[in-house]
């Protein structure tokens, strides 16, 4: 089933100091999904979202909200009250919760009973049943941030607008501000698009991806596909695939890929799942949980990529590690903190490093040098 486009960007561009800050040529957000643009720092997220939620004047191009053109200043006002924004600091008035809440209700003439009513129902959602009577000048940063998402829900807008909302707050309260959201979008259905660098929030939230840089939308399509099938060496190293490496593809045949791994690497070769043309210059990607660490060969394993190495560093990585290894050619591996004990993984340590040829994820890109 197509989902109804909410609203569209065409060509739309955005100037600071006479310099180019954004150009996307084509967006379109469909009603019901929550699309996440993830960039680093810099990479124009921000902007983006200000200019979609029409925030920020564009320079060029054109916005449509269910195929009218926000041309005129009535139809840009009408736009604004059907969608709301929570930034990654909440600004809060100095008042009580309840009337932060009620802010937005109010100043659309909501009535009373049924503004009461409205923010009862969403504090209690968000956990903030309790809080009502505090003064927002009283309340954690996790508590804020509720606070600020009841705002905008209590609106029943139809696009809700998120800029890193959760990136000022802690680990913890971020995990249960995530769950909460997540369990809010999905259970109204709202249309949301959220800026963030984290890839876990993405993944949580999102239906969609967006991957920017430079102010340009690198590669945008479903999480899943971004993730494991990024178009650009860049959206590559950004969503994790830490091994990306130049090959050339030496056969073709049944289904199978094999390539020459350059420079470096001795002429190692990778096996891949797919077809390509022989000859042909490629970056060969490998995300760091696919890759299995053992202490000697497992002549049982379906892995037709199995490499000898050393472990050249050992890095934390939240629950895991990132193992780092001499292969003939880097290669990255996550492992739980059991898996480090059990093969003694420290720096020189001699290890089998093995994954499979569905874990090769190739990027066709044009213009690769033969003799890298």
């Amino acid at each position: 089933m197509t989902r109804e486009t909410l609203l569209q960007a065409r060509n739309l561009q955005v100037h600071r100091g006479g310099v180019q800050v954004l150009e996307v040529p084509v967006l379109d957000l469909r009603a019901g999904e929550v699309l996440a643009l993830m960039g680093p720092n810099g990479a124009g997220k921000s902007t983006l979202l200000l200019a979609l939620a029409g925030l920020l004047p564009h320079s060029a191009g054109e916005l449509r909200f269910r195929g009218t053109l926000l041309q005129s200043r009535g139809h840009r006002e009408a736009f604004r009250r059907r969608m709301t924004m929570v930034f990654q600091d909440p600004l809060l008035l100095d008042a009580t919760v309840a009337q932060n809440i009620a802010l937005g209700l109010k100043l659309r003439g909501i009535a009373a009973a049924e503004r009461n009513s409205r923010v009862r129902d969403w504090a209690k959602r968000l956990g903030l049943g309790e809080l009502l009577d505090r003064s927002a000048r009283h309340l954690s940063g996790g508590e804020a941030q509720r606070t600020a998402l009841a705002r905008a829900f209590v609106l029943h807008p139809e696009i809700l607008f998120l800029d890193e909302p959760f990136s000022s707050v802690d680990t913890q309260t971020r995990e249960g501000l995530l769950d909460d959201l997540g369990h809010i979008l999905a259970e109204t259905g709202t249309t949301a698009v959220i800026a963030t660098h984290d890839q876990g929030e993405a993944a949580r939230l999102a239906h969609r991806l967006a991957v920017m840089q430079e102010g340009r939308i690198v590669q945008l399509g479903g999480l899943r596909e971004v993730i494991n099938h990024p178009e650009h060496p860049f959206v590559a190293t950004f969503v994790g695939m830490e091994t990306l490496l130049k090959g050339q593809v030496v056969s073709s045949r049944e289904g199978l890929i094999s390539l020459r791994l350059r420079k470096d690497s001795g002429d190692r070769e990778v096996v891949a799942l797919g077809e390509a043309q022989p000859g042909r210059m490629v970056l060969v990607g490998v995300r760091p949980e696919h890759v299995a660490l053992s202490l000697q060969i497992d002549n049982t394993s379906s892995a037709r990529n199995v490499f000898l190495g050393a472990v050249t560093k050992v890095i934390p990585r939240g629950p895991f590690f990132k193992v780092e290894l001499d292969c003939g050619f880097f290669l990255a591996a996550y492992v739980t903190a059991q898996s480090m004990s059990e093969l003694g993984l420290e720096p020189g340590r001699a290890v089998v490093a093995s994954f499979k040829a569905t874990s090769v994820h190739l990027i066709r890109k044009e213009g690769l040098d033969p003799e890298l």
